[in-house]
Protein backbone atom coordinates (compact mmCIF):
# COMPACT_ATOMS: atom_id res chain seq x y z
CA UNK A 1 0.00 0.00 0.00
CA UNK A 2 1.19 3.32 -0.75
CA UNK A 3 2.10 6.21 1.32
CA UNK A 4 1.12 9.50 -0.23
CA UNK A 5 0.87 13.01 1.04
CA UNK A 6 -2.76 14.05 1.84
CA UNK A 7 -1.88 17.25 3.73
CA UNK A 8 -5.23 19.35 2.14
CA UNK A 9 -7.59 16.63 4.02
CA UNK A 10 -5.93 16.83 7.43
CA UNK A 11 -5.99 20.67 6.98
CA UNK A 12 -9.39 20.90 6.53
CA UNK A 13 -10.54 18.23 9.62
CA UNK A 14 -7.93 20.30 11.93
CA UNK A 15 -10.00 24.05 10.43
CA UNK A 16 -12.86 24.87 12.36
CA UNK A 17 -15.38 25.68 9.58
CA UNK A 18 -15.44 21.52 9.28
CA UNK A 19 -16.34 21.15 13.45
CA UNK A 20 -19.92 20.18 12.77
CA UNK A 21 -19.28 17.39 10.62
CA UNK A 22 -15.83 15.95 10.16
CA UNK A 23 -16.67 12.63 8.88
CA UNK A 24 -16.85 13.05 5.30
CA UNK A 25 -13.17 14.24 5.09
CA UNK A 26 -12.56 11.26 7.31
CA UNK A 27 -14.23 8.79 4.25
CA UNK A 28 -11.40 10.84 2.26
CA UNK A 29 -8.78 10.23 4.66
CA UNK A 30 -9.36 6.73 4.86
CA UNK A 31 -8.33 6.29 1.11
CA UNK A 32 -5.03 6.55 2.37
CA UNK A 33 -4.61 4.75 5.50
CA UNK A 34 -1.02 5.64 6.48
CA UNK A 35 -0.58 9.40 5.44
CA UNK A 36 2.40 10.81 4.90
CA UNK A 37 2.22 15.24 5.88
CA UNK A 38 4.60 17.42 4.45
CA UNK A 39 6.07 17.81 7.88
CA UNK A 40 7.00 14.36 8.21
CA UNK A 41 4.30 13.47 10.19
CA UNK A 42 2.41 10.36 9.61
CA UNK A 43 -1.61 10.47 10.04
CA UNK A 44 -3.43 7.12 10.56
CA UNK A 45 -7.26 6.43 9.59
CA UNK A 46 -8.67 2.98 9.31
CA UNK A 47 -9.83 0.63 11.97
CA UNK A 48 -7.26 -2.05 11.68
CA UNK A 49 -4.49 0.09 11.20
CA UNK A 50 -5.44 1.92 14.30
CA UNK A 51 -5.83 -1.18 16.53
CA UNK A 52 -2.87 -2.59 15.35
CA UNK A 53 -0.57 -0.01 15.80
CA UNK A 54 -2.86 0.87 19.43
CA UNK A 55 -0.86 -2.93 20.49
CA UNK A 56 2.12 -2.16 19.07
CA UNK A 57 4.93 -1.89 21.93
CA UNK A 58 6.96 0.31 19.57
CA UNK A 59 4.69 2.86 19.37
CA UNK A 60 5.53 4.86 22.12
CA UNK A 61 3.34 7.92 24.49
CA UNK A 62 6.84 10.00 25.54
CA UNK A 63 7.58 12.92 23.92
CA UNK A 64 11.32 12.36 24.65
CA UNK A 65 11.20 9.68 21.40
CA UNK A 66 9.98 11.81 19.22
CA UNK A 67 13.17 12.88 17.12
CA UNK A 68 11.72 16.41 16.51
CA UNK A 69 10.45 17.48 20.16
CA UNK A 70 7.34 19.67 19.74
CA UNK A 71 6.17 22.55 22.10
CA UNK A 72 3.10 21.29 24.84
CA UNK A 73 2.10 23.06 27.40
CA UNK A 74 2.66 20.20 30.08
CA UNK A 75 6.56 20.19 29.14
CA UNK A 76 7.45 21.52 31.99
CA UNK A 77 5.72 19.57 34.32
CA UNK A 78 5.74 15.50 35.39
CA UNK A 79 4.38 13.85 32.92
CA UNK A 80 1.19 11.97 33.87
CA UNK A 81 0.91 8.00 33.30
CA UNK A 82 -0.59 8.41 29.94
CA UNK A 83 2.24 10.15 28.21
CA UNK A 84 4.42 7.55 29.50
CA UNK A 85 5.54 4.09 28.47
CA UNK A 86 6.09 1.12 30.29
CA UNK A 87 7.25 0.31 32.64
CA UNK A 88 6.51 3.55 34.71
CA UNK A 89 3.41 4.14 33.18
CA UNK A 90 1.95 0.63 34.56
CA UNK A 91 2.94 1.43 37.64
CA UNK A 92 1.52 4.74 38.14
CA UNK A 93 -1.77 3.67 36.53
CA UNK A 94 -1.48 0.55 38.89
CA UNK A 95 -1.39 3.16 41.71
CA UNK A 96 -4.14 4.93 40.92
CA UNK A 97 -6.71 2.20 39.78
CA UNK A 98 -6.39 0.92 43.42
CA UNK A 99 -8.10 4.03 44.27
CA UNK A 100 -10.55 4.19 41.59
CA UNK A 101 -11.42 0.42 40.60
CA UNK A 102 -11.37 -2.83 41.07
CA UNK A 103 -9.66 -5.40 42.37
CA UNK A 104 -9.11 -2.84 45.46
CA UNK A 105 -12.33 -0.73 45.12
CA UNK A 106 -14.68 -3.22 43.43
CA UNK A 107 -17.61 -1.14 43.76
CA UNK A 108 -16.62 2.57 43.44
CA UNK A 109 -18.52 3.17 40.00
CA UNK A 110 -21.62 1.17 40.40
CA UNK A 111 -22.17 2.78 44.59
CA UNK A 112 -21.99 6.13 43.20
CA UNK A 113 -25.38 5.55 41.15
CA UNK A 114 -27.56 6.75 43.52
CA UNK A 115 -25.90 10.17 43.87
CA UNK A 116 -25.58 10.88 40.19
CA UNK A 117 -29.30 10.06 39.91
CA UNK A 118 -29.71 12.46 42.79
CA UNK A 119 -27.37 14.92 41.14
CA UNK A 120 -28.83 14.61 37.56
CA UNK A 121 -32.29 14.78 38.75
CA UNK A 122 -31.41 18.80 40.72
CA UNK A 123 -30.17 19.66 37.49
CA UNK A 124 -33.28 18.86 35.45
CA UNK A 125 -35.27 20.16 38.46
CA UNK A 126 -33.77 23.61 37.99
CA UNK A 127 -34.99 23.52 34.37
CA UNK A 128 -38.81 24.21 35.25
CA UNK A 129 -40.26 27.70 34.15
CA UNK A 130 -37.52 28.00 31.36
CA UNK A 131 -38.64 27.73 27.98
CA UNK A 132 -35.29 27.24 26.52
CA UNK A 133 -32.06 25.26 28.02
CA UNK A 134 -28.58 24.72 26.87
CA UNK A 135 -28.08 21.31 27.74
CA UNK A 136 -23.94 22.17 28.37
CA UNK A 137 -24.05 25.10 30.74
CA UNK A 138 -27.41 23.63 32.42
CA UNK A 139 -26.55 20.54 32.82
CA UNK A 140 -23.86 18.24 30.69
CA UNK A 141 -21.07 20.71 32.29
CA UNK A 142 -22.39 20.96 35.93
CA UNK A 143 -22.80 17.18 36.41
CA UNK A 144 -19.63 15.68 35.53
CA UNK A 145 -17.86 18.84 37.12
CA UNK A 146 -20.13 17.75 40.83
CA UNK A 147 -18.90 14.10 40.11
CA UNK A 148 -15.41 14.63 39.62
CA UNK A 149 -14.56 17.17 42.42
CA UNK A 150 -16.38 14.65 44.55
CA UNK A 151 -14.43 11.92 43.81
CA UNK A 152 -10.82 13.70 43.59
CA UNK A 153 -11.40 15.50 46.36
CA UNK A 154 -11.57 18.84 45.04
CA UNK A 155 -14.07 21.72 46.67
CA UNK A 156 -16.88 22.16 44.06
CA UNK A 157 -17.21 26.00 44.91
CA UNK A 158 -13.29 26.59 43.11
CA UNK A 159 -15.12 25.63 39.68
CA UNK A 160 -14.73 29.08 38.54
CA UNK A 161 -10.78 28.84 38.90
CA UNK A 162 -9.80 25.65 37.37
CA UNK A 163 -12.60 25.71 34.39
CA UNK A 164 -10.33 28.97 33.34
CA UNK A 165 -7.70 26.49 33.45
CA UNK A 166 -8.83 23.83 31.94
CA UNK A 167 -9.85 25.95 29.21
CA UNK A 168 -6.50 26.96 28.28
CA UNK A 169 -5.20 23.92 28.76
CA UNK A 170 -7.34 21.72 26.26
CA UNK A 171 -7.39 24.99 23.65
CA UNK A 172 -3.48 24.32 23.66
CA UNK A 173 -3.75 20.33 22.62
CA UNK A 174 -4.13 21.12 19.08
CA UNK A 175 -1.20 23.91 18.79
CA UNK A 176 0.48 24.23 15.92
CA UNK A 177 3.74 26.47 16.15
CA UNK A 178 2.88 27.33 12.02
CA UNK A 179 -0.36 28.36 12.12
CA UNK A 180 -0.96 29.12 15.45
CA UNK A 181 0.18 32.12 17.94
CA UNK A 182 2.79 31.96 20.65
CA UNK A 183 0.35 32.71 23.03
CA UNK A 184 -2.22 29.70 22.34
CA UNK A 185 0.85 27.69 24.04
CA UNK A 186 1.75 30.31 26.73
CA UNK A 187 -1.43 30.12 27.94
CA UNK A 188 -1.51 26.62 28.00
CA UNK A 189 1.91 26.49 29.86
CA UNK A 190 0.12 29.16 32.15
CA UNK A 191 -2.91 26.95 32.50
CA UNK A 192 -1.14 23.34 33.34
CA UNK A 193 0.91 25.39 35.67
CA UNK A 194 -1.36 27.21 37.90
CA UNK A 195 -3.67 24.14 38.36
CA UNK A 196 -0.29 21.91 39.32
CA UNK A 197 0.33 24.70 41.73
CA UNK A 198 -3.17 24.57 43.09
CA UNK A 199 -3.72 20.84 43.03
CA UNK A 200 -0.39 20.68 44.77
CA UNK A 201 -1.90 23.04 47.40
CA UNK A 202 -4.56 20.58 48.06
CA UNK A 203 -2.29 17.71 48.49
CA UNK A 204 -0.43 19.21 51.53
CA UNK A 205 -3.40 19.31 53.55
CA UNK A 206 -4.20 15.26 52.55
CA UNK A 207 -0.48 13.99 53.72
CA UNK A 208 -1.44 12.25 57.04
CA UNK A 209 -5.22 12.60 57.27
CA UNK A 210 -8.03 10.31 57.03
CA UNK A 211 -10.28 10.64 54.29
CA UNK A 212 -11.90 9.06 51.01
CA UNK A 213 -11.11 11.19 48.10
CA UNK A 214 -8.96 10.00 45.30
CA UNK A 215 -6.03 13.10 46.33
CA UNK A 216 -6.11 11.58 50.29
CA UNK A 217 -5.73 7.77 48.89
CA UNK A 218 -2.96 8.49 46.94
CA UNK A 219 -1.17 10.93 49.39
CA UNK A 220 -0.90 8.25 52.23
CA UNK A 221 -1.55 4.80 50.25
CA UNK A 222 1.64 2.44 50.20
CA UNK A 223 1.15 -0.32 48.23
CA UNK A 224 2.91 -3.30 47.00
CA UNK A 225 4.43 -0.45 44.01
CA UNK A 226 5.22 1.73 47.08
CA UNK A 227 4.06 5.09 47.19
CA UNK A 228 3.35 8.53 44.50
CA UNK A 229 6.19 10.96 44.83
CA UNK A 230 3.91 14.28 45.63
CA UNK A 231 4.76 15.36 41.84
CA UNK A 232 3.14 12.51 40.71
CA UNK A 233 -0.05 12.68 42.09
CA UNK A 234 -0.31 16.02 41.22
CA UNK A 235 0.10 15.03 37.41
CA UNK A 236 -2.50 12.00 38.05
CA UNK A 237 -4.97 14.80 39.59
CA UNK A 238 -4.21 16.87 37.35
CA UNK A 239 -5.01 14.27 34.59
CA UNK A 240 -8.55 13.22 35.96
CA UNK A 241 -9.59 16.29 36.47
CA UNK A 242 -9.80 17.55 33.15
CA UNK A 243 -10.26 14.15 31.65
CA UNK A 244 -12.77 13.21 34.20
CA UNK A 245 -15.19 16.19 32.75
CA UNK A 246 -13.98 17.29 29.81
CA UNK A 247 -14.86 13.83 27.95
CA UNK A 248 -18.41 13.08 29.70
CA UNK A 249 -19.40 16.48 28.70
CA UNK A 250 -19.02 16.14 24.72
CA UNK A 251 -20.19 12.44 25.75
CA UNK A 252 -23.37 13.44 26.79
CA UNK A 253 -23.95 16.79 24.60
CA UNK A 254 -22.86 14.55 21.41
CA UNK A 255 -25.69 12.27 22.57
CA UNK A 256 -28.78 14.76 23.45
CA UNK A 257 -27.70 16.07 19.97
CA UNK A 258 -28.17 12.70 18.27
CA UNK A 259 -30.77 11.93 20.28
CA UNK A 260 -33.03 15.06 18.87
CA UNK A 261 -31.51 14.35 15.07
CA UNK A 262 -33.11 10.75 15.19
CA UNK A 263 -36.87 11.30 17.02
CA UNK A 264 -37.88 7.45 16.58
CA UNK A 265 -34.66 6.34 18.64
CA UNK A 266 -35.44 9.16 21.62
CA UNK A 267 -39.04 7.82 21.44
CA UNK A 268 -37.93 4.08 21.84
CA UNK A 269 -35.57 4.76 25.21
CA UNK A 270 -38.72 6.20 27.24
CA UNK A 271 -40.16 3.13 25.87
CA UNK A 272 -37.33 1.08 26.60
CA UNK A 273 -34.99 2.04 29.15
CA UNK A 274 -32.54 -0.82 29.13
CA UNK A 275 -31.79 0.56 25.66
CA UNK A 276 -29.54 2.72 27.45
CA UNK A 277 -26.49 0.45 27.47
CA UNK A 278 -25.76 -0.62 23.70
CA UNK A 279 -27.31 2.92 22.80
CA UNK A 280 -23.97 4.55 24.75
CA UNK A 281 -21.97 2.45 23.13
CA UNK A 282 -22.87 3.11 20.12
CA UNK A 283 -22.73 6.55 20.83
CA UNK A 284 -19.57 6.10 21.78
CA UNK A 285 -18.65 4.81 18.19
CA UNK A 286 -20.88 7.38 15.91
CA UNK A 287 -20.38 10.61 18.18
CA UNK A 288 -17.31 10.18 20.47
CA UNK A 289 -15.93 12.87 22.48
CA UNK A 290 -12.43 12.21 21.79
CA UNK A 291 -11.67 12.14 17.78
CA UNK A 292 -7.88 12.06 17.41
CA UNK A 293 -4.61 11.30 19.79
CA UNK A 294 -2.67 14.61 18.13
CA UNK A 295 0.80 12.48 18.94
CA UNK A 296 2.24 9.40 19.59
CA UNK A 297 5.89 8.71 18.53
CA UNK A 298 7.74 5.47 16.86
CA UNK A 299 10.20 3.88 19.32
CA UNK A 300 11.22 2.53 16.41
CA UNK A 301 10.97 1.38 12.86
CA UNK A 302 7.03 0.32 12.48
CA UNK A 303 5.53 -1.08 9.49
CA UNK A 304 1.51 -0.45 9.08
CA UNK A 305 -0.13 -1.29 6.22
CA UNK A 306 3.20 -2.11 4.18
CA UNK A 307 4.80 1.90 5.20
CA UNK A 308 7.94 1.94 7.17
CA UNK A 309 7.56 4.69 9.95
CA UNK A 310 11.14 5.78 10.85
CA UNK A 311 12.04 6.02 14.36
CA UNK A 312 10.82 9.01 16.40
CA UNK A 313 8.49 10.21 13.35
CA UNK A 314 5.41 11.84 15.13
CA UNK A 315 1.99 9.73 14.80
CA UNK A 316 -1.68 11.18 14.55
CA UNK A 317 -4.17 8.52 14.94
CA UNK A 318 -7.61 9.43 13.78
CA UNK A 319 -10.02 7.42 16.35
CA UNK A 320 -13.23 8.33 15.40
CA UNK A 321 -12.59 7.92 11.83
CA UNK A 322 -11.38 4.47 12.54
CA UNK A 323 -14.98 4.18 14.28
CA UNK A 324 -16.62 4.85 10.66
CA UNK A 325 -14.60 2.44 8.89
CA UNK A 326 -17.22 0.67 6.54
CA UNK A 327 -13.85 -2.07 6.59
CA UNK A 328 -14.82 -2.80 10.19
CA UNK A 329 -18.82 -1.28 10.94
CA UNK A 330 -21.70 -2.49 8.45
CA UNK A 331 -23.39 1.27 7.57
CA UNK A 332 -20.84 3.09 10.04
CA UNK A 333 -22.63 6.48 9.25
CA UNK A 334 -26.06 4.91 10.45
CA UNK A 335 -26.80 5.44 14.25
CA UNK A 336 -27.67 2.39 15.11
CA UNK A 337 -28.32 1.23 18.95
CA UNK A 338 -29.01 -2.44 17.84
CA UNK A 339 -25.16 -2.77 17.01
CA UNK A 340 -23.63 -6.41 17.31
CA UNK A 341 -19.93 -6.26 17.78
CA UNK A 342 -19.70 -2.81 18.64
CA UNK A 343 -15.67 -2.99 19.54
CA UNK A 344 -15.49 1.08 18.58
CA UNK A 345 -12.25 3.23 19.52
CA UNK A 346 -14.30 5.70 21.36
CA UNK A 347 -12.00 5.61 24.70
CA UNK A 348 -9.06 4.16 22.36
CA UNK A 349 -7.40 0.54 22.93
CA UNK A 350 -4.67 -0.85 24.08
CA UNK A 351 -3.00 -0.15 27.49
CA UNK A 352 -3.82 3.34 27.49
CA UNK A 353 -7.56 2.98 27.42
CA UNK A 354 -9.52 5.30 28.79
CA UNK A 355 -8.91 4.99 32.90
CA UNK A 356 -12.11 6.67 33.30
CA UNK A 357 -14.48 4.98 30.75
CA UNK A 358 -16.78 2.92 32.88
CA UNK A 359 -17.15 6.35 35.15
CA UNK A 360 -18.25 8.07 31.86
CA UNK A 361 -20.52 5.31 30.88
CA UNK A 362 -22.77 5.41 33.97
CA UNK A 363 -22.65 9.26 34.05
CA UNK A 364 -23.83 9.11 30.59
CA UNK A 365 -26.13 6.41 31.17
CA UNK A 366 -27.97 8.37 33.68
CA UNK A 367 -28.15 11.94 32.48
CA UNK A 368 -29.14 10.52 28.84
CA UNK A 369 -32.01 8.50 31.04
CA UNK A 370 -33.12 11.51 33.07
CA UNK A 371 -33.32 13.79 29.97
CA UNK A 372 -35.45 11.51 27.67
CA UNK A 373 -38.26 10.83 30.65
CA UNK A 374 -38.40 13.88 32.33
CA UNK A 375 -38.20 16.63 28.83
CA UNK A 376 -41.55 17.36 27.46
CA UNK A 377 -41.24 17.20 23.64
CA UNK A 378 -37.69 19.08 23.65
CA UNK A 379 -36.63 20.29 20.08
CA UNK A 380 -33.46 21.97 18.80
CA UNK A 381 -33.23 25.52 18.61
CA UNK A 382 -30.30 25.64 15.97
CA UNK A 383 -28.73 22.61 14.10
CA UNK A 384 -25.87 21.98 13.60
CA UNK A 385 -25.05 23.91 17.16
CA UNK A 386 -22.09 25.96 17.89
CA UNK A 387 -18.72 23.55 18.39
CA UNK A 388 -16.11 23.98 20.27
CA UNK A 389 -12.59 25.20 19.04
CA UNK A 390 -10.81 22.23 19.48
CA UNK A 391 -10.72 18.98 16.92
CA UNK A 392 -9.40 16.64 19.81
CA UNK A 393 -12.46 17.11 21.94
CA UNK A 394 -15.03 17.77 19.66
CA UNK A 395 -18.13 18.65 21.06
CA UNK A 396 -20.88 21.55 20.88
CA UNK A 397 -20.16 24.77 23.18
CA UNK A 398 -23.92 25.27 23.55
CA UNK A 399 -26.74 22.70 22.57
CA UNK A 400 -29.85 25.29 23.48
CA UNK A 401 -33.35 23.40 23.22
CA UNK A 402 -37.01 24.09 24.09
CA UNK A 403 -39.82 22.20 25.88
CA UNK A 404 -43.36 22.53 25.38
Amino acid sequence: MTTTHTPDTLHRILDFSSRADPYPLYAELRKTPVALQEDGSYVISTYRELTGILHDPHLSSDVRHLSRPMPAAEAHTTPSFINLDPPEHDRLRRLAMRHFGPPHTPGLVTGMEPDLTAVVNGLIDDFAGKERIDIVDDFAYPFPVTVICHLLGVPREDEPRFHVWVNGIVDSLDYNPKTDPKEKLDKGVQARNDLTQYLGGLLEQRHGRPGDDLLTRMANDDGPDGRMTDDEIVSTANLLLIAGHETTVNLITNGMLTLLRHPQTLQRLRDEPDLIVPLVEELLRYEPPVHIIPWRAAYSDITVADTVIPKGSQIMLMLASGSRDPARFTDPDRFNPDRQDNQHLGFGSGIHLCFGGPMARLETQTALSALVRRLERPTLVTDPPPYRPSPILRGPIHLHIEQS
